[in-house]
């Protein structure tokens, strides 16, 4: 049987900051195939982060991905006709696409507001360690720290 090819996919950068992560996480907000609402709604949410803070939003962008990131999540395993939950260290694209999903789920989950605004909140909080997607994140480590005397049933 032939291995598994690893294909890297070659991602795209947004049209306003050039960069990539934000052009991933627009793609990732979108929904339906509608590009163009998700980036707008992107570029509104950093457009009130700019007016509210006075700050780069990018930069606030970059800081909240970075602080939602976990470094550890747990797997399951079974050993032996017992499941067990294994700590495992995360792998750099994952850490992406957990932390956005995370963040977007959170800004989704409010109500009574443009989602722009639920957004911008949401990553305004998560620059500040605060919010949903950082206590998903704790809830994560917590969990792994948890199940650390599992740790040597890795792979």
């Amino acid at each position: 049987m032939r291995k598994k090819r690893n294909y890297q996919r070659e991602h795209k950068p947004d049209m306003q900051y050039g960069s990539v992560a934000l052009g991933r996480f627009i793609n990732y907000l979108m929904e339906d195939g509608k590009k163009r609402v998700a980036t707008k709604v992107m570029y509104d949410a950093m457009e009130q982060l700019k007016k509210e803070t006075g700050q780069e939003p990018l930069s606030i962008f970059e800081k909240a991905m970075e602080n939602i990131s976990p470094m550890v999540e747990v797997k399951t395993r079974r050993v032996g006709g017992a499941n067990y939950q294994v700590p495992i260290e995360v792998r750099q694209e994952r850490k992406f696409m957990l932390a956005t999903r995370w963040l977007i789920d959170a800004a989704r989950k409010k109500t009574g507001k443009p989602m722009a605004q639920r957004l911008a909140e949401e990553l305004l909080l998560a620059s500040k360690n605060e919010g949903s997607a950082i206590k998903k994140k704790q809830d994560t480590h917590k969990m792994a720290e948890a199940n650390r005397a599992f740790a040597h049933f890795a792979r």
